[in-house]
Order: C-alpha cells, then structure tokens, then sequence
C-alpha cells in the first residue's frame, strides 16, 4: 500500500521549507511544528492515525530536516513569520496548530498574532519559564555539538538523546540522531530563539481554545501545572512518552487531539 504522507517544499522569503502531508479536500487542516532538534518525521505516526479525518501539514523548522538553513541567528518572530509564509504558500486560509516544544513556542506566537487564522492552538510541552529558568535551560539545551574529528560527537549526541528518553526505541534514537547531528547549527540557533521568547506574554494573547499536553518524564513537566493556572480556560491531557509523546505514545496524542477537536464543533 503506498504510504499515505507525501512530501513537498514550499517558498518563503529565505528559501525552501520542506514539509509532509496528507491531503484531504474539504478538511480542517492542522499544522504541525516540531520539536528541536528533530524534523516533521516526528509526526508521521499521529498523521497516519489522522488521516482521512484532517488535512494534514507537518513542517520542518529552517534549521532542520529538508528545510533551509537560516544564516546568522534568527529571533523567534523571524522563524514565525518563515513558517507564517510558508503556510500561505501551501494555500492554508484557516487552521488548527499542534506544536511540540519549540513548536509550541512557534505555534503560540503564530496563533497570538494572527488570531483570525489559527482556530486553535494544541501544544505538547507547553513553555512557561521565567527569564532565570530560561537562562537555567540556555546553559544545558544550547551548547552547539559540532563535529569532531575523533568523531566523539556522535556518541555525544546518542548519549544525549538516551537521556532524553529516545533509546526506548532503536528506529526513533536512530532517526533523532540523524536529525540532530543534521541540525547540529540549526540547533543552537532555534534553542538560542527559545531561550530569548517570552512564551508567557504571548500565551496570554491567545485567544482560540487550548489543548495542553505533556508527559510527566517530559523535561517541561515540572511547569505544565503553571501553563494551566496562566490559562485556567485551557484543556490539559498528560500523555507517555517522555520528550517523544507523537513517537512513544501516538495512540494517546491521536486520541487528545481527535476528542479536543470534536469538542470544538
């Protein structure tokens, strides 16, 4: 049976954003935004499980997997408005956004400030840190893993993600280590952009509902509590699969996002 995700590439002003999909005319259509340092492959087994019911639109963040590689290093809003483009390009007019850490910091921004667009927003990891808890993450998430010459950064970035919960699955530690040791620039940049964003002042803009989520060995855990009493309206769903949940629990992401949505009409 021919897989039912394809792929493509579409324009914006800084060059190509490659991204996967699953077409399905007269559908809502859902954006997905991915997670540093990994790439739109990180959603191909939700949007398997969606298909038929949404079109679907899994975009790699410049940076990483097929897309451009920004120069020099972007804010947050310069990576939001790639994305923004990109969406345009693509033909979206309304949409829903499920962002995955860093994209949850793309998808709360690109719902706050184009609220006629996003019909909601669902995040797995949301990111209300306080600028000292940026700054605490900034020391261990943004320290660049170059290449060697002794090629020890790639045991590095296998031990790195081991500890991050990948290794619960060979095929996933193998896929993220080849997306992070691509994005190996594109990490620092996208961390550092992180670091940088007041995710809470953009949350607090927000306007179309909100899906919460996250696992409770997920690195954000200790400050899901906090993104709930920021916004008392949103739903929250706490799923498995430590920093990998599309991954490591898909039956569980698909099945919040399916009742989220349905709650909607």
């Amino acid at each position: 049976m021919p897989d039912p995700i394809r792929k493509a590439y579409v324009d914006c002003s800084a060059g190509q954003i490659h991204y996967r999909y699953v077409a399905a005319a007269g559908r809502d259509a859902i954006v997905f935004l991915q997670q540093t340092a990994s790439s739109s492959a990180m959603f191909e087994q939700v949007m398997t499980r969606l298909r038929g019911r949404y079109a679907l639109y899994a975009l790699d963040t410049p940076g990483f997997g097929g897309s451009f590689d920004p120069e020099g290093m972007p804010a947050m809003t310069q990576y939001c408005d790639w994305m923004r483009e990109a969406v345009d390009g693509i033909g979206l007019q309304r949409f829903h956004v499920f962002g995955h850490h860093t994209g949850a910091c793309l998808g709360v921004e690109i719902a706050a400030r184009d609220p006629q667009r996003v019909r909601s927003l669902m995040m797995v990891g949301p990111v209300p840190l306080t600028r000292d808890e940026r700054d605490e993450f900034r020391q261990h998430f943004s320290t660049p893993m170059s290449p060697t010459a002794d090629g020890a950064y790639l045991k590095t970035t296998w031990d790195y993600l081991a500890a991050l919960g990948a290794d619960r699955d060979l095929a996933l530690h193998h896929r993220e280590v080849v997306d992070t040791l691509r994005a190996y620039m594109g990490r620092y940049q996208a961390y550092t952009a992180v670091w940088d964003q007041d995710w809470s002042s953009w949350y607090r803009q927000v306007r179309c509902p909100i899906l919460l989520l996250c696992a409770a060995d997920d690195v954000l855990w200790p400050y899901f509590a906090r993104a709930q009493e920021q916004r008392p309206d949103a739903r929250a769903v706490v799923l498995s699969g430590a920093n990998f949940e599309p991954d490591l629990d898909p039956q569980g992401t698909t099945r919040a996002i399916e009742e989220f949505l349905a709650g909607l009409d």
